[in-house]
């Protein structure tokens, strides 16, 4: 018996379409099918998986909360580390580049529209 990996993380959002874009255009994950919920929201995709699941809180009371709260990032295993690089700077989307010491890992931080970090991991010998 084990817990498994990581199957998903979810946002509830004030700014749905905001943060469709987000992950869309600026990450690149994929905007794909969402079972038939009674409220809205949309399902992104990377590789296949839907990782990451919006739920709209607009037409809620429920206010938007300023941060990920007590849960302080969610990563990804990436590939294309000068890619992303790229695209981050050519979209003016502020980050922070660091290589883990020791060198095996090349780490991008960013924040979502609704104040999620977000962490790409990306292993230095797959990116050479």
């Amino acid at each position: 018996m084990g817990v498994g990996v990581l199957d998903h993380f979810n946002i509830r959002t004030r700014n749905l379409g905001e943060t469709v874009r987000f992950y869309t255009d600026i990450l690149g994950l994929e905007q794909g099918p969402r079972p038939n919920f009674a409220f809205p929201g949309a399902w992104l995709y990377s590789e296949g998986r839907a990782v990451v699941h919006l739920v709209d809180i607009s037409p809620t009371d429920e206010p938007q909360k300023p941060d990920s709260g007590v849960v302080h990032h969610v990563a990804f295993n990436s590939r294309g580390f000068a890619g992303m690089k790229q695209r981050l700077q050519a979209k003016g989307v502020a980050f922070e580049a660091r290589e883990v010491p020791g060198g095996d890992l090349w780490q991008i931080f960013v924040h979502d529209p609704n104040g999620v970090m977000i962490e790409l991991n990306y292993e230095t010998a797959k990116e050479q």
